[in-house]
């Protein structure tokens, strides 16, 4: 049996599964979820995703050393102390910004992840990877991208996160932190830009992000994107500016990288995708057909599940061998 724990800004979810064979996803068995503990000591959310994973054994009544493996699809970014991943998401960690972002209600600047997984799972083989770039994995083995060498997953939820696949080839980074567009800027940035959780000003998770509407906006996402969607003019005109900049962002992938696919996930999107999925391909469509031309933006197939395989995916690859 394996076990997957999704750790997200807004949530951590530890799924049991048993492998598919020939190729199929595997059969998730049980879930258990709570929101992403976010006080108290640093190793809090260690302790959280153990907690959750003892849930999901007893609801199956398995122990943790009967596990063939445990994959961790974990929001990012990654920080190494010792050789350790630690994660050091600004979602969760209030020290990357300070006081003045206000949203978190801790200090930390990163918290342990690995070491204290492993010491917990003592000779159960552990494999950590950035939550997007582990749904890449599994929309290319079950989902939406599968045979496509040239694709993204981008996540759109309370963070945005980007997986990459150039050539075949998923790409990791020195720290395992490749694909973390939504830190970089798609316009002007003025001294009023609102504040991300890492500390910049202005970039794309601190413009459209789920968890920075309500300080910009002035309305959480799901109200804002439901008044859109029941024709209220002025929520509709936000959110064609977020998707005005999320364009942008789509737009620098498949340019910088010339892709040919790729895949949207995450609440913020996969929630309201009938409204925002033709907004998006419309500003995909605004710039340079030469590079644009055919590129493809689709809904993840794994769908809201897409956590929960993106983690179970970690292990099958493993399994048939691939680095």
């Amino acid at each position: 049996m394996l076990a997957g724990i999704d750790i997200g800004g807004t949530k951590v979810a530890v799924c049991l599964a048993r492998p598919g064979g020939a190729g199929a996803a595997p059969q998730i068995l049980t879930r258990v979820h709570q929101p992403t503990a976010r006080t108290g000591s640093e190793d809090a959310l260690a302790r959280q995703a153990l907690a959750l994973l003892d849930e999901a054994c007893a609801r199956q009544q398995v122990a943790r050393t009967q596990l063939a493996g445990v994959g961790v699809s974990s929001c990012g970014p990654f920080a190494k102390r010792s050789g350790q991943i630690e994660v050091a998401n600004p979602n969760i960690c209030g020290g990357l910004a300070g006081a003045a972002d206000g949203r978190q209600d801790n200090d930390w600047v990163q918290v342990p992840l690995q070491a204290p997984l492993a010491r917990a799972l003592g000779g159960t083989p552990l494999h950590i990877a950035n939550d997007a770039v582990a749904a890449l994995e599994a929309e290319r083995r079950w989902g939406a991208l599968a045979g496509v060498d040239d694709c993204a997953y981008v996540t759109w939820s309370t963070g945005v996160g980007v997986g990459l696949c150039v050539d075949g080839r998923v790409l990791a980074g020195r720290n395992g932190n490749a694909g973390h567009a939504g830190h970089t800027f798609v316009g002007d940035v003025a001294g009023s830009a609102p504040l991300c959780g890492c500390g910049n000003r202005g970039d794309v998770e601190s413009l459209v992000g789920g968890g920075s509407l309500a300080a910009r906006l002035g309305m959480e996402a799901p109200p804002l994107l439901a008044a859109a969607q029941q024709g209220d003019a002025q929520a509709l005109e936000q959110v064609r500016g977020l998707c005005v900049l999320m364009g942008r962002l789509l737009y620098n992938l498949v340019a910088t990288l010339d892709l040919a696919r790729i895949s949207l996930g995450g609440a913020v999107f996969l929630h309201h995708q009938a409204l925002l999925l033709p907004l998006l391909r419309e500003q995909l469509q605004r710039y340079f057909p030469l590079l644009t031309r055919g590129a493809e933006l689709v809904p993840a197939g794994l769908g809201a599940q897409v956590g929960d395989y993106a983690a179970l995916a970690l292990l099958q690859e493993r399994a048939a061998g691939t680095p």
